[in-house]
Parts: C-alpha cells; structure tokens; sequence
C-alpha cells in the first residue's frame, strides 16, 4: 500500500481484539465472541469413551464456556466442512473463539470462523480441513464433488445414505450436477 495512514489502519484491524465473524444469513444467528474450552461431545454429553486427544479429529467437538454451557462446534469456514481439524490440537484447552452461534429451540450450535489460542494473538481462519484435505487429495477446488472417500460412500450407499432409495428428482442423483 502507498498510503502510510491507509496501511498502518489496516495492519491494525488485522491485529485487531475484536473480530466480527461474517454472518450468513441463517435464522437465529447472531456473531459471537467467547473464550471456551474444547471437549469431546460424547464424552462431555455422556460421559464415556473420553479419549485424551477427542478422538484425533474424528469426533465431533464441542465449546464448553465458564458459565458451563456447551455449544457443538458444527461448521468451520471451509464449505461443508466441520472445524474438528482446527480444534482438535486444543483438545482440553480454552482457547478464544469467533462465529456464529445459532440458538433455536430444536438445536443450539456454533459456526467457528475464526480462533486463537491467546487473546492478544491475531485470528486465524478455520481452515485446516481444506488443508488437510489438498495434501491427501490435491486441488481443493469443488472438494465435495472430488472427495474419494465421498464418492465411496455414495456408491456403496446411495446420496440420501440408504441404500435403493431413489429420488423422484433426476437432479438429487446426477452426480454430474454442478452448483449454480
């Protein structure tokens, strides 16, 4: 950047304490900061098969806040994909959190966008699945419809999970449908 004022204005808000996640849109969404500690669901749900690590990024993790209240942690911001890859190395830990916390009445759950272990530490973007995924895979671009162990699944079991049962819709089966 040219402007001195211009770029030290942004290195700020890139530093910034405050981070506001990008809302989307979703019926009783609200953007939310907190700090939380992440824990294994099964375990802090039912109290058994508590595994040191949460299960290795292969269980699905929860936000426990000082108040005690638990929030699944349900999306990251990579599409489709849930933030057990970002948040399983804090397993245990309280760390600070920035997204969506969804509150209804049938279900409460948090959107993780952005996190950081310390309060005075920048964000980072909860991406480590996309990461993780290119290494394994390659190209990240249109993961959903390029994911191996997807593709697997959907032959075995068919796109609704269950076996024989068909869509009357031709669109729901075509597994060439690309997004709009």
């Amino acid at each position: 950047m040219r402007d001195p004022l211009l770029a030290s204005a942004f290195a700020m808000m890139l530093a910034s304490p405050c981070l506001a996640a990008d809302p989307w849109g979703l019926a009783n969404e609200k953007v939310a900061t907190f700090p939380a500690k992440v824990v294994d669901l099964l375990c802090a749900v039912g109290g058994v098969s508590c595994p040191a690590d949460c299960g290795g990024g292969k269980r699905q993790l929860g936000l426990l806040t000082a108040e005690g209240k638990l929030y699944p942690a349900v999306k990251g911001s990579v599409d489709f994909a849930g933030p057990a890859a970002d948040l399983a190395p804090f397993c245990g830990k309280t760390i600070f959190v920035d997204g969506l916390l969804v509150e209804n009445p049938a279900m409460t759950m948090f959107f993780v966008q952005n996190l950081r272990e310390r309060e005075n530490q920048p964000w980072k973007p909860t991406e480590a699945f996309r990461t993780q995924w290119s290494a394994r895979n390659g190209d990240p671009d249109d993961w959903v419809r390029k994911d191996p162990q997807a593709k697997a699944i959907i032959a075995a079991d068919g796109v609704f999970g269950i076996k024989g049962l068909k869509s009357k819709s031709p669109d729901v089966t075509n597994p060439e449908l690309k997004a709009p």
